[in-house]
């Protein structure tokens, strides 16, 4: 009786300081990233960016609101297209192939919606949107040393059936900013391959700290770099950019 009860204590004691490890990580990563005040305080961000795709360079314009609502702009050859745009109920893109504006379906709008609260930072209040994390251990990343830190949000649905919606993150021992995030793909061609996106170049705006540089892609079969050149913070956006387009 003695052994079971200090082997549940010793299991209580694990969990407390495994808890304790993971907060004490994520507050130095709040106060290398400019205060958690300052985040919470955050209204918006609007993110100037180019990609280069088949040695043609691609403007883009990212906005993310407090409010849930966002959109990705792009330019090529004259045209304008959006992706992942919200409007507070539906979620729009436009069809590469047709360059017109379709809604998605049901079951990828509420996906989207999961991770609406995410804005500024889906460590930000974490327990109070039903988030766990879990320190897993910790990694090299392009030769820094990282805490891998598992991020649980909510479940997805997929096909009508719930699926695990996990994410890591590479946090440097050093300065406590991300160097990488992977997660696994649940549906579509890419099913079961993790995506993996590198961050650096981390400039300070505001008094907030983002990287300028990333690159995404599927895990060992290269990434596609994204360069931002201009971040602006609480941005006037009118709601007329986020409303899917009449006549479609």
């Amino acid at each position: 009786m003695k052994s079971r009860l200090l082997f549940t204590l010793l299991i209580l004691f694990a969990a407390n300081l495994q808890a304790q490890n993971v907060d004490q990580i994520l507050e130095k990563y709040f106060e290398a990233m400019g205060g958690k005040s300052k985040l919470q305080n955050l209204k918006g961000i609007k993110m100037t960016a180019k990609v280069n795709q088949g040695g043609m360079e691609i403007p883009l314009e990212i906005v993310s609101l407090a409010d849930g609502r966002q959109y990705t702009s792009f330019s090529v050859q004259g045209m304008t297209g959006w992706q992942n745009v919200y409007d507070g109920t539906s979620l729009w893109s436009t069809n590469f192939m047709t360059m017109k504006p379709e809604k998605s379906d049901a079951e990828t709008t509420e996906n989207f919606k999961l991770n609406i609260g995410d804005f500024p930072d889906p460590f930000l209040n974490y327990k109070a949107k039903g988030y766990k994390v879990e320190l897993v251990g910790k990694e090299t990343v392009d030769g820094s040393e990282t805490f891998k830190l598992k991020l649980t949000r909510k479940p997805l649905s997929v096909d009508g059936k719930k699926e695990d919606n996990i994410a890591f993150y590479y946090i440097d021992t050093d300065n406590y900013v991300t160097l990488m995030v992977e997660q696994e793909i649940k549906s579509g061609q890419g099913k079961g391959m993790v995506t993996q996106t590198t961050m650096s170049d981390y400039q300070e705006v505001d008094g907030l700290l983002f990287p300028f540089s990333m690159a995404q892609g599927v895990k060992g079969m290269g990434s596609q770099p994204l360069v931002i050149t201009k971040i602006e913070l609480n941005p006037k956006v009118e709601n007329k950019a986020f409303e899917f387009p009449s006549g479609n």
